[in-house]
């Protein structure tokens, strides 16, 4: 019988770069199996009993102090376990200066933290560090470790800044089995004390328990009890029966130049405030495809609201309440995808149907067991807001093709009738361009915008207080937001019985203010999002070999005269401030990916600076595919369900709250007065042919209008005392806007750049920030 491979239990101290040293570790150790545990999952005396089934132990990084029980949980008691269940343990991070600690060093802060920051490593040579040569290793702590007091504890390695002075970076404990790093290995930006380090680590653990005569224990149900299926693992998800027939997609594909997206929408009705309609936009480069839902009154709609046992279904006229039962809201929607699969399609364009809506982001707070103390509300927005569109439209801007298409049984008619729409409204569109030549402002009148900003002392106090979390080792960066709140007390439309949609033409002001990649119309009630979004969270192909894409921003700068590309070049990766913010996100984007789809996950794209119409952005893209074929080969996961595990496990963005994302999330709740709703959630599509594409829901502005939202019973637009066709109530929207804090932060430039930012979708209003902010 060929002996067992290797086992390593990995502690991890909810941090968000633990799968990125899961990775390390199975790179370094082939074929091992790899066990993760929080730091609070299981009391010591427990863990003694399975000591011995493993061959070492790593201590992973985290948020937090080792001298606060909570952050550090079992950590501390292992440094200290008796000879009989003694094995080589090695730490990262928290996990070094745990060790330190134990054995008599000193914690202490540093005079300037080192967030993202890479630092030159100088190192003995020996023990971790035998044959490594320079290393060049990224550093996230804010807190570090003196040795002269410590025992039996030999430093490795050590970094030497201009503003700390000399900081261990490495040691080893002299008699027992232990070795310990402060800055990151597993970091995509760490060189030469990464893979290097962590094969020595093996290398000497093997040597130790050769040594003394250490034999790891077989695996057995027992264990298996306890510390269940090592990582990688895919989560399985519910089955689904199988459907004999999938739906097929019929397409035309059509050449009709000039034709533009906003003439489409409205050849499809979009001016109709009563009907939900849904566009989404490439309205400037890179982006390339525009999709526009026609739908239907008997197009299905799904919301689902935190806490609910159960979600909406809207079809027509109707509206029930359908119990989750065992699943939960993803692996509901899950189910309800793989019913719907789609097969033959236009391999040329992205979507053939399926869901088009937002999620906001609150619903990934939950997916990471936040609890929310959410204040019950009349104008709450769903968090799961989506429609099942069987008919729709795609421009390619690129080819200037225009494709029609349905997923409906012997819908031919009316694709040829919906073909021949296209083309006379092309036909006519300079007839209505010339009758047409002013149309009515899509700014609200001048002295009818009432702007509520946030308080500005109070958010620079924020600021301040994000600051201090961060100096004490809490997160590396907080993603702090406040929220604006407009009041139009004289809407737009010019007559209570015209067809006009205020929104609407608001929304084709904000596309030709701020023209955006990643643009959005989403009229879902009771919510309407006017979204002109810079930034592409996460796509996925069809499958098979499915490839998942994550392309955080971090670091942008306004397009003017004189920002030629040298200059912005210089600004964004030759700021060290720009970089370490993206480094950090890169890396936490890495751990989601990791933790999904497995081991194959690389950055293939680190902080270029991307051209946009508007902007200069610093842009990384992360890359996995699932190594076992997983998309392809499980039923469960044939109709892009991994992709849609993806999203689950990366939301909220990492750019809208920190790193460690869970830590950064509870510290965002104390330091903002209310929920972000739709705001940095994200917006786009699950196709029912099995790919994906969302964005985060920033540079965007939305309101809550329940006229026409249906309840379990009846639609609230017959039976609302309030709904009056013709008599226009004031119209409330939201905007929110905000900035990564770090601790190189000025209180004062950070408020500035929120208000840059709200500028931007300010002015759809005929607003401007007031005097004096």
């Amino acid at each position: 019988m060929s002996p067992e491979p290797p086992r390593i239990l990995l502690v991890d101290s909810y941090d968000s770069f633990t799968y990125n040293l899961a990775a390390l570790c199975r790179q370094a150790i082939p074929n091992c199996y790899v066990h993760i545990i929080k730091n609070d999952d299981i009391e010591l005396k427990d863990l003694l009993l399975y000591l011995s089934y493993f061959s070492g132990v790593v201590i992973g990084p985290g948020p937090g102090s080792p001298n606060i029980p909570e952050d550090i949980g079992l950590v501390k008691d292992l440094w200290k376990v008796d000879d009989a269940h003694l094995l080589p343990v090695f730490g990262v991070c928290l996990g070094l200066q745990s060790l330190a600690l134990e054995y008599g060093a000193n914690l202490r802060r540093l005079s300037v933290v080192k967030h993202g920051h890479v630092s030159a490593v100088e190192h003995t040579g020996t023990d971790i560090f035998k044959g490594v040569g320079p290393v060049d290793a990224v550093r996230y702590h804010s807190l570090h470790v003196e040795l002269s007091d410590a025992k039996n504890i030999e430093e490795l390695a050590s970094a030497h800044d201009e503003e700390n002075g000399r900081v261990v970076m490495a040691l080893r404990h002299r008699t027992r089995p232990f070795w310990a790093v402060q800055y990151h290995p597993e970091s995509v930006l760490t060189r030469g004390g990464g893979i290097e380090v962590m094969l020595n680590f093996w290398r000497l653990a093997r040597t130790w328990s050769s040594s003394r005569g250490r034999v790891t224990r077989p695996w057995d149900q027992k264990a298996d009890a306890i510390f269940g299926v090592p990582w990688p693992y895919i989560r399985p998800l519910p089955s689904t029966p199988h459907i004999n027939t999938p739906l097929s997609a019929s397409t035309l594909k059509l050449s009709i130049p000039g034709l533009s997206a906003p003439d489409i929408c409205e050849v499809l009705g979009v001016d109709d405030d009563s009907s939900p309609f849904v566009m989404l936009e490439s309205a400037a480069h890179p982006g390339q495809f525009t999709i526009i839902g026609c739908l239907t009154s008997t197009s299905l709609r799904v919301t689902y609201t935190i806490g609910d046992s159960f979600v909406h279904l809207e079809n027509g006229e109707s509206c029930d309440q359908i119990n989750l039962g065992s699943h939960d809201v993803w692996s509901w929607l899950t189910s309800f995808m793989n019913k719907r699969k789609v097969t033959d399609g236009s391999s040329e364009i992205p979507f053939w149907g399926g869901l088009i809506g937002y999620l906001s982001y609150e619903l990934g707070t939950d997916s990471l067991r936040i609890s929310t103390d959410r204040v019950c509300s009349q104008t709450r927005h769903p968090d799961v807001n989506l429609v099942f569109v069987e008919r729709s439209i795609i421009l390619d801007s690129t080819s200037g093709h225009v494709y029609v298409q349905s997923i409906m049984e012997d819908d031919d008619e009316w694709l040829t009738e919906m073909a021949e729409q296209l083309h006379s409204a092309a036909r006519n569109y300079s007839t209505y361009s010339s009758y047409n030549t002013t149309p009515y402002s899509t700014k609200a009148r001048p002295n009818t915008s009432t702007v509520i900003l946030p308080d500005r002392d109070l958010y620079r106090s924020r600021i301040n207080l994000a600051k201090e979390h961060l100096f004490a080792g809490e997160s590396y960066e907080l993603c702090l937001t406040a929220n604006t709140r407009i009041t139009l007390n004289d809407p737009l439309a010019p007559k209570a019985s015209s067809t006009y949609s205020p929104s609407w033409q608001r929304y084709k002001h904000l596309r030709e203010l701020n023209p955006a990649p990643h643009a959005a119309y989403l009229r879902l009630h009771p919510t309407t999002l006017l979204a002109s979004s810079p930034e592409r969270f996460l796509s996925y192909t069809r499958p098979p070999r499915t490839t998942y894409k994550l392309c955080p921003v971090k670091g942008t700068i306004r397009k003017g005269p004189r920002i030629t590309r040298a200059v912005a070049e210089q600004a964004l990766r030759g700021s060290r401030k720009e970089v370490a913010e993206n480094l950090m996100i890169v890396d936490l984007i890495r751990h989601d990916m990791h933790g999904a789809v497995g081991e194959n996950v690389e950055v293939k794209q680190f902080c270029t600076v991307e051209e946009c119409k508007t902007v200069w952005q610093l842009v990384s893209v992360i890359e996995g595919q699932s190594a076992d074929g997983t998309d392809e080969t499980a039923n469960h996961y044939a109709n892009g369900a991994l992709g849609w595990e993806v999203l689950r496990r990366s939301l909220p963005p990492g750019s809208m709250t920190g790193a460690p994302k869970k830590r950064s999330v509870e510290i965002l709740q104390t330091l903002e007065d209310e929920e972000r709703n739709v705001y940095s959630g994200v917006f786009g599509y699950w196709c029912a042919g099995g790919g994906g594409d969302w964005s985060v829901t920033i540079r965007s502005c939305f309101k809550y209008d329940d006229r026409y939202e249906c309840d379990a019973h009846s639609w609230t637009k017959f039976n609302n005392p309030d709904f009056y066709p013709g008599v226009h109530e004031p119209e409330h929207w939201v905007i929110g806007a905000g900035g990564a804090i770090t601790a190189l932060s000025d209180p004062d430039a950070e408020w500035d750049e929120m208000l840059a930012k709200l500028q931007s979708v300010l002015r759809v209003f005929g607003a401007a920030v007031p005097r004096g902010h």
